[in-house]
């Protein structure tokens, strides 16, 4: 049995969209990540950029359980002493609402020149308008 090999200039990228709206944020984000590696191809190779593009809609409206809203807390450190921010998620999505499932996907790319390179060929929206209709891109159902 011989192994598939597809060089990155042979490759066709697909674009996909998603529709977040009162979807987990977790179960986006991890369909989001599978579809940049490339992992729901034959022809995966870690080592490459072999993935599509994706287009997040409505990452504002995502849902989260158990009362995260008012529970989950993102951490930031200006690198001086004592500049330890803390935040929770009601006020990151009123303030960036695209920052948390950027970051959720972020944290599932592989660290390095790599993971960078996946992350661009990702774009998120807060709301349902896209700019990408040219590019005809294929729903993905949850």
């Amino acid at each position: 049995m011989k192994t598939i090999y597809v060089k990155p200039k042979n490759l066709v990228k697909k674009w996909f969209i998603i529709d977040a709206e009162g979807k987990r944020l977790g179960k986006v984000a991890v369909e989001a990540a599978k579809i940049l590696r490339g992992k729901n191809k034959p022809e995966f190779a870690p080592l490459h950029d072999n993935g599509d593009f994706v287009i997040i809609i409505n990452a504002e409206k995502a849902a989260l359980t158990g009362g995260k809203e008012n529970k989950k807390v993102y951490y930031r450190h200006s690198g001086y002493p004592g500049g330890l921010t803390a935040e929770i998620y009601s006020d990151i999505v009123r303030r960036k609402p695209t920052f948390p499932m950027e970051n959720a996907v972020r944290g599932m790319l592989p660290k390095g020149r790599l993971g960078r390179q996946l992350f661009t060929n990702m774009k998120v929206y807060a709301g349902g308008n896209h700019p990408h209709a040219a590019q005809q891109p294929e729903a993905v159902e949850l």
